[in-house]
């Protein structure tokens, strides 16, 4: 079945290394009607990052809270590589990554590919190709349901934000 095609407009992100995480910062900013500096989004997705790598390599009590970040880490390498890893400045964030911060946050996180990225050459919307978090959507007694960060990953592994 096609996916549904989405409009948006693309918010640019410094392609540095941690594009993925400033993208979900700038985003979780606008979605409370905020829009970060450039040193703000950079901190932000630092401590985006940091708190990834707590969750994963510092509490195996923590660790058990995410299974399945933990399995689509170990797919590639070693836990304690991926440790190591995670502190450079040039670690890239991606399917693990947001499978545990869009838990920690409850917040719902959607990430899109360009239209045109799926072979319609003059496509100038938007597919979506994973969703993490949908459960936090969804208004329940305890809480109000949250408007989902939308993040453009790019065939070039870059992660622009969509508002």
């Amino acid at each position: 079945a096609a996916k549904k095609v989405e409009h948006y407009t693309v918010f640019r992100i410094a392609g540095d290394g941690r594009c993925m995480f400033r993208a979900l910062a700038q985003g979780l900013a606008a979605n409370k009607g905020v829009r970060m500096s450039g040193k703000e989004e950079k901190e932000e997705a630092d401590q985006l990052k940091m708190a990834v790598r707590e969750a994963l390599c510092t509490s195996e009590q923590e660790r058990r809270q995410h299974e399945d970040a933990l399995i689509s880490v170990t797919v590639d390498e070693s836990l304690k590589r991926y440790c190591q890893r995670i502190v450079r400045q040039d670690f890239w964030g991606g399917d693990s990554e947001l499978l545990v911060l869009s838990r920690m946050l409850g917040q719902p996180i959607t990430v899109y590919i360009p239209e045109s990225e799926q072979g319609a050459r003059w496509g100038t919307g938007y597919i979506p190709i994973a969703e993490y978090g949908s459960e936090f959507s969804k208004s329940t007694k305890e809480r109000k349901g949250r408007k989902p960060v939308r993040l453009l990953f790019s065939g070039s592994n870059h992660y622009d934000l969509l508002i």
